[in-house]
């Protein structure tokens, strides 16, 4: 299996050895699940002073990254794609202004075989070069950060969480929160008891059914009380009706 190929034009490359050095992306790069070229546009400037910026059309605040740098940074990692028999690179823009990323798109983008991220800076890009080389445009929250190394990182690490072999465990992804469409139910460890805090006892109990049924109650009401537009998306099971009109029940009983 040929490993993901993730290119990312970026002014500040530096910022990308993290993902190499720590966690679990480092070991998808250690195992050959996953490769990473970075593609600097001032590589591609021709000037003196390298430049990658400009003042914008019509003025206003601060500056905008350029059509050529950026167009011919892209370019080439199509290019290096192609030549390892990647036909259909993806083009994705890390920007305020994209689609907010979904646990779906993190899937879509894991079950491709080469995707090209532009993580711009200053106030943005040319909106001709995203017109013309940006086949999407992707948000990972409504606020600014500086520039769009960060928000991609946070894509390449989701990404590569959903890889076949890449977490120790094969449940590991599976029961990540929203994988169902649930928020994560608690976790607990030892001790089993602390400052006066106890595990709760069905989690002592060795019952496997009485286990999960309480796993899934608990998303369920984390869910509700968190992130209630989940539910409302969700076709319910059986059993996730059942228990949701418990918990219901036990929240009426609780006022009363």
């Amino acid at each position: 299996m040929k490993p993901l190929s993730f290119d990312v034009v970026t002014i500040f490359p530096e910022m990308f050895q993290a993902l190499k050095d720590f966690g679990i992306t480092s070991r998808a790069f250690q195992e050959a699940f996953v490769e990473l070229a970075l593609w600097n546009p001032r590589d591609f400037t021709i000037d003196t002073h390298r430049t990658v910026d400009d003042r914008p059309y019509g003025g206003g605040p601060g500056m905008l990254m350029m059509i050529e740098p950026l167009k011919k940074a892209i370019d080439a990692a199509k290019k290096t794609h192609l030549s390892k028999g990647i036909k259909a690179s993806r083009v994705i823009h890390l920007s305020p202004r994209g689609l907010p990323l979904t646990h779906q798109k993190v899937i879509e983008l894991s079950q491709t075989s080469g995707l090209i991220f532009l993580a711009s800076r200053y106030e943005g890009v040319d909106e001709r070069l995203i017109e013309s080389c940006v086949d999407e445009e992707i948000s990972i929250g409504d606020y600014v950060l500086s520039g769009g190394e960060l928000p991609t990182m946070v894509l390449i690490d989701a990404i590569i969480r959903q890889l076949p072999g890449v977490l120790g465990g094969d449940n590991s992804a599976i029961e990540d929160s929203f994988v169902n469409g649930l928020l994560d139910y608690p976790h607990y460890t030892r001790p089993e008891v602390y400052e006066g805090s106890k595990v709760p006892d069905v989690l002592l109990s060795g019952n496997h059914a009485r286990i999960s049924a309480w796993r899934l109650q608990q998303s369920l009401a984390l869910t509700k009380v968190r992130r209630p537009d989940l539910l409302s998306a969700r076709l319910l099971t059986k059993e996730e009706s059942r228990l949701l009109e418990e918990i219901n029940k036990q929240e009426q009983d609780s006022n009363n």
